[in-house]
């Protein structure tokens, strides 16, 4: 025996210093963890908010979209901070107040109407005018390698009755235990054992912290044993309100697909689309229930599982003093109040999305994009967003029902932009807008057909061209550098002699356009449509005048912007701003402009754009919208019909849209059967602003004789009253009487 003891000693030593090594590893792990980086916070991105002012175009439907995107409750007291309330054609909001790159947006209460389609009467705390920018939408995320996400909370943002909640159900001796509660566990094997089931677990707040921080969910007697050590540690090293909080921003709370929802921040918009500071009682009991299992009380899959659970919280909040009992007989027949779906989804605007983090990671890290809690404040316009998805379906079915199998593969791709500033505000990228899969709007290299025609005559007017020379819409053989012969021919098969220039470009003549480019040299063509915003290497072949190039909608947008700021190359842009976590500006993207067309042929070019809309190929465009808006556009169709393509824009709208087939079948569409009604229809449903460009100094507007080139006073039948750059205005022009019998036709046509 004496020969046992000195054994039985030095095993008793190596264990304790094994058990000591083993305490100090777990005391490093604890005080590492907690004190650096206890989160990677997805980056939150936002669209852009909504400004009310007085005479701002807006409608009934649109107010309506955007209350229920930030979903607003609409109630009939005085509204508190995210409500509002109508009634007489009048409308009260109570903002929520939001943190801008400018500083921070204050909660407000605003008034107004809307009449006939505009806000009127508006006023802020009572006073008459001002500004009042609502909370921009949350439209997605750029989340962890791991998928978590949550919003962080600070301790004072957590409603008091929510902290009352949590600790009268998890842990009621939180203030009082050292990370462990013998109380606790002995409490819960009673309450267990009265009621044959497991109703009560005896882990405090602290343990549950432990183990979702720094273990695993193996249920092994050395992880619990594990788990109580690292409690013990955690509380002896930090306050009870930080174990609190860090509680309270990493508990798990449910699973939003692929995502893992963490924190009672992401939780309350989740299921009930409000902040933590709106949630009332019966959201907040139902919150603290989830936690004893997110999955098994699913109010969405699970809704009666999970009002048992969350009556039986109210029921422990009315024995704890939480609740009084009248309290608890307002609340505990209430419906459990879930949102249908979260607030947001991430494959919302999937196509939007993907544009936006290409240009983000330009600037940043993708790991600081995933890890740092950016938030990131785009130029998506939902309401703009909403108008092209429901446009662009529509026709899809539209087309479907009316020519049967033969397009039950089509596809759809568009781009819209504020059109005097390059600012992106919708994207879809298929016929499934909600599908985050290939994104057609930036990565279908297309045929564009008749959309490269406007640099062709932008090349002319540069030379010296104006609108009313004389082009030879007739066959013609030319022969390439291969000996084959390149032979265009008119979409309808005929050719229409001498036409004028505007007036090919309006009609979109293959052979007066073929011509023409042929005349100005292709080498000009393939550099203005550079200097229009293509990046790529172009082939200088004649076949590109007639759009024998593949581009994307997204370059043709780029194109077609520089078309509508008058020249001024405008790179497309979905970020305004970056914020950090906390809130402090970290990057603006400011507007970039280069000028690199005159605003001369800019605007002859367009004055040709607004022809295609009044009579030529885009003419079908007023079944939608007034001709008061001037808009310019350009219809596009490529061989076979392969390729349906709509360029336009307005005072304050551009859009491109392509419909096809991704396997390049033949369609029965054109430009105008296919992507112009979509077009039409999304900018139907959005205020506009009609085209007035300036009439630049060196142009003015005559009346010429195309036919003639000659002096006349007759009857000016051929008489045209079209902007000419002065320099090119020809020697002889002609005098109109207003008794021509074309004089009334074509002021019609004037500015």
């Amino acid at each position: 025996m004496r020969r046992v003891w000195p054994l039985l000693w030095k095993f008793a030593l190596v264990g304790a210093l094994l058990l000591a090594m083993g305490v100090i590893y777990l005391d490093a792990v604890i005080t590492d963890h907690f004190e650096g980086k206890r989160w990677s916070i997805p980056a939150k991105v936002y669209g852009r908010p909504l400004e009310l002012y007085d005479g701002m175009p807006l409608t009934d439907v649109q107010l309506a979209f955007e209350l229920s995107l930030l979903n607003y409750r609409h109630v009939f007291e005085s509204p508190g901070p995210g409500s509002f309330s109508s009634g007489n054609n009048r409308y009260e909001i109570a903002t929520r107040g939001f943190d801008f790159w400018e500083g921070a947006e204050p909660a407000r209460r605003v008034t107004f109407s809307i009449r006939q389609g505009r806000v009127s009467g508006l006023k802020v705390a009572g006073q008459s005018g001002g500004i009042v920018r609502m909370e921009p939408a949350l439209i997605g995320g750029i989340y962890p390698a791991h998928n978590e996400d949550r919003v962080l909370v600070k301790l004072d943002q957590v409603p008091k009755q929510l902290l009352q909640a949590l600790l009268a159900v998890e842990d009621r001796e939180f203030f009082e235990h050292f990370g462990i509660s013998f109380k606790g566990i002995a409490r819960a094997l009673y309450t267990n054992l009265a009621s044959g089931e497991v109703r009560q677990g005896g882990s405090t707040l602290t343990q549950q912290l432990v183990k979702n921080f720094y273990l695993t969910s193996e249920r092994s007697l050395s992880r619990k044993a594990t788990e109580a050590v690292m409690a013990v540690l955690l509380d002896l090293h930090y306050e009870k309100v930080d174990i609190l909080e860090a509680y309270l921003n990493e508990v798990y709370l449910g699973q939003a697909g692929k995502r893992a929802v963490h924190g009672v921040g992401l939780a309350s918009l989740y299921y009930f689309g409000v902040p933590l500071r709106e949630l009332n009682t019966e959201q907040i009991a139902l919150l603290v229930g989830v936690i004893k299992g997110p999955s098994w009380y699913d109010p969405r899959r699970n809704p009666q599982r999970a009002l048992e659970r969350r009556n039986q919280v109210l029921q422990i909040m009315l024995q704890q003093g939480v609740l009084d009992q009248r309290a608890y007989d307002q609340v505990v027949n209430k419906p459990l109040g879930v949102i249908k779906k979260p607030l947001y989804e991430d494959a919302r605007y999937p196509a939007f999305l993907d544009l936006m983090k290409r240009q983000l990671r330009q600037d940043y890290r993708d790991e600081d994009l995933r890890t740092e809690g950016l938030r990131i404040f785009t130029t998506l316009d939902p309401w703009v967003q909403e108008s092209l998805e429901q446009a662009a379906q529509q026709q899809i079915k539209h087309l479907q029902n009316g020519y049967g199998k033969s397009l039950q593969e089509l596809q759809v791709a568009g781009l819209f932009t504020a059109s005097n500033t390059g600012e992106v505000v919708a994207v879809i990228g298929g016929q499934a807008v909600r599908y985050e899969g290939f994104n057609r709007a930036l990565d279908a290299y297309r045929p564009i057909g008749s959309l490269a025609k406007p640099a062709v005559y932008l090349a002319a007017l540069e030379q010296g061209y104006h609108l009313g020379q004389l082009l030879q819409d007739e066959p013609l053989e030319h022969v390439l550098p291969n000996g084959s012969v390149w032979s265009p021919q008119n979409f309808e098969k005929e050719s229409h002699g001498e036409v004028p220039l505007v007036l090919a470009l309006a009609h979109s003549y293959n052979q007066a356009s073929a011509r023409l480019a042929l005349d100005v040299g292709i080498h000009r063509v393939v550099d203005v449509m550079h200097r229009l915003g293509v990046n790529k290497k172009l082939p200088e072949l004649p076949s590109l005048s007639l759009g024998a190039v593949s581009l994307s909608p997204y370059e043709i947008t780029q194109m077609y912007q520089t078309i509508a700021t008058e020249g001024f190359a405008t790179p497309l842009r979905t970020i305004r701003s970056v914020l950090t976590a906390d809130g402090q500006p970290l990057q603006r993207y400011e507007l970039e402009v280069e000028q690199r067309f005159s605003s001369a042929d800019t605007y002859l070019l367009t004055y040709a754009m607004q022809e295609t809309m009044r009579s030529g190929t885009g003419k079908s465009v007023s079944r939608w919208l007034s001709p008061d808006l001037k808009l310019a556009g350009k219809t596009g169709t490529s061989d076979d019909q392969r390729d349906s393509w709509f360029a336009g824009f307005s005072g304050n709208y551009l859009g491109v849209v392509w419909m096809g087939i991704d396997d390049n079948k033949p369609t029965p569409l054109t430009g105008a059967t296919g992507a112009l009604p979509v077009w039409a229809n999304t900018m139907a449903s959005l205020p506009q602003i009609a085209l007035e460009t300036p009439l630049p100094a060196d142009v003015d507007w005559y009346w010429i004789d195309p036919v003639q080139q000659a002096q006349t006073s007759a009857h000016c039948s051929n008489a045209l009253y079209l902007p000419l750059r002065q320099d090119t205005v020809p020697d002889q022009r002609v005098t109109c009487g207003t008794g021509g019998r074309v004089l009334n036709w074509f002021k019609r046509l004037m500015r």
